[in-house]
């Protein structure tokens, strides 16, 4: 995976990256095994949890960009 945009499926990112889970979980996303979470989109799960969708994603990026 090079890069994820807000539109992607946190299950899709997780399933190609088992590293980027400590993501979701440090903003409180724990659910991460639960089917609607997983068809979540980076943008919904960051709405329902109060997350700012651009850091999160520079984020994460940041992180496949360095493996």
């Amino acid at each position: 995976m090079k890069e994820i945009t807000k539109d992607m499926l946190i299950g899709d990112i997780l399933d190609a990256d088992r590293g980027t889970a400590v993501f979701f979980f440090e903003m409180g996303m724990h659910c991460l095994g639960c089917p609607a979470s997983r068809g979540e989109t980076v943008e919904e799960a960051c709405t329902v949890h109060g997350v700012d969708v651009d850091t999160l994603i520079a984020r994460i990026n940041e992180y496949l960009a360095s493996k």
